[in-house]
């Protein structure tokens, strides 16, 4: 999550180091994204044959790699493809846990960890907002991003020597290469499944796509915050989204025992709250700024709730396969909703003089989301749910 949007803050110094330019940003925040989301479908194929703990030991080395060439690197080219190693190295960190979980835990408590899960590690997004900018500022973002590289290799390390893929009383599925082809066509040829990826491509996509890019020119050109200030809005988007995970599973095993109650009604709210900061001019207070960007985090977060939803709608034999193949257009949609992003708005950053400039950011998010809110809506509810009431 740190290595998601650690290029929002230090992009300034980018610009003034190396000579970045509007689009060498674009990319730079996409890249990461585009090859995250390729990984995610072999991926899937690795975790049923080759386990957690040796999937994610040749993805860490991808990642360590990738920080050290982000910190060592001499041109835009250079950091571009460290993004790159980054995103391969990063793109097992979410789905080797949830097979995990899988497999560990109960199910009615998988929205709950899962939930737990990307809240904990939504802590890395809050290190890349404001303490990212003051290490910076400290010692320099080389020297940050080879501390990191440093962390990023003992966490791996740790994964590999303590966790195991299964319990001794767990019997896997023989698979075969037909059965994954067959589960594949299965998945792809169900509504449920493209309607519940699209949703996770606009959801997460569009809300990445701001914190780790384009909230900060916002801030700063259209808002005219400080460095400081801009990095604390970034910062209260992750808090948010930090602490809506953990509550919303909770809210959605326990308390309203439904995924799409929970979804539909925090997606809407994300729609309406985007809508709001459309019509916002410079004269906005800062304190409406933090408190507005935390409820974005928080009704963004609680869209992963999907990936519980769409593994319930499968037989187990397909979960794997399924939460990576959705995983695929929910990382994916933060490369294109980053390009797209920077083409409505057009201006390079030195020519943005107001929130005016900004305003087709928002207007494409509230259309984006309003239109998955219709679709997700026709998705059914879980199954396990639907038992229960009946």
């Amino acid at each position: 999550m740190f290595y998601r949007v650690s290029t929002a803050v230090i992009s300034p110094a980018l610009v003034t180091d190396l000579g970045f330019t509007n689009a060498e940003l674009s990319d730079l925040a996409a890249v990461f994204f585009y090859a995250f989301a390729l990984s995610q479908i072999p991926i899937g194929l690795a975790l049923d044959r080759l386990g957690s703990r040796i999937t994610m030991m040749f993805l860490g080395a991808a990642a360590v790699a990738g920080a050290l060439l982000f910190a060592l690197g001499t041109t835009p080219d250079h950091l571009i493809l460290a993004r790159a190693l980054l995103g391969i190295g990063m793109s097992g960190n979410l789905m080797v846990v949830y097979a995990l979980l899988a497999v560990w835990f109960p199910l009615d408590r998988f929205a709950f960890l899962g939930g737990l899960l990307v809240s904990i590690g939504s802590a890395g997004s809050l290190l890349a907002a404001t303490p990212l900018t003051l290490l910076s500022i400290s010692v320099g973002w080389r020297t940050s991003f080879l501390i990191f590289a440093a962390v990023n290799a003992a966490v791996v390390t740790t994964f590999v020597v303590v966790v195991r893929d299964r319990p001794h009383s767990y019997a896997p599925l023989a698979l075969t290469p037909r059965s994954s082809v067959g589960g594949l066509k299965r998945l792809f040829g169900m509504y449920s499944y493209w309607a519940i990826s699209f949703s996770q491509f606009v959801r997460y996509g569009y809300f990445t796509a701001l914190q780790s890019l384009w909230a900060a020119p916002f801030f700063v050109y259209g808002l005219g915050l400080d460095e400081i200030q801009a990095s604390n809005a970034i910062l209260s988007m992750g808090l948010g989204y930090m602490i809506s995970l953990p509550l919303s599973g909770s809210i959605s095993d326990i308390v309203l025992q439904s995924r799409k109650k929970v979804v539909l009604s925090t997606m809407s709210g994300f729609c309406l709250l985007t809508l709001s900061v459309s019509w916002w001019t410079q004269a906005t207070p800062v304190w409406l700024v933090m408190v507005t960007f935390f409820g974005l985090g928080m009704m963004a977060a609680p869209g992963q709730i999907m990936y519980a939803h769409i593994k319930e709608l499968l037989p187990s034999s397909l979960m794997a396969q399924a939460i990576t193949a959705v995983n695929f257009f929910t990382v994916l949609g933060v490369g294109v909703m980053t390009h797209v992003l920077g083409r409505v708005i057009g201006l390079e950053p030195s020519d943005l003089a107001g929130p005016s400039d900004f305003r087709m950011v928002w207007y494409v998010g509230v259309m984006a989301l309003g239109l998955v809110c219709m679709l997700y809506g026709m998705v059914p509810e879980s199954p396990a749910f639907r038992n229960k009431d009946s």
